[in-house]
């Protein structure tokens, strides 16, 4: 998942300073656990991919 992610990221369709969806949605769009997206989405946190804001949700990292 992170890594389709990471090419949506990289192709635009989730846009610098946008909004990445969120965990319930990842966890349904891929049929995975939702603890299982959450470790995806902390491993784009963690390459500097995505940023997280608590209470609402996860963004596209600024570049540059």
């Amino acid at each position: 998942m992170a890594e389709v992610i990471s090419k949506r990221i990289a192709d635009g369709t989730y846009p610098q300073g946008g909004r990445v969806p969120g965990i319930v949605q990842l966890s349904a769009e891929f049929g995975i656990a939702a603890s299982t997206a959450q470790k995806a989405l902390a491993d784009l946190r963690d390459n500097g991919q995505v940023r997280t804001e608590l209470g609402l949700g996860a963004f596209v990292s600024d570049v540059g």
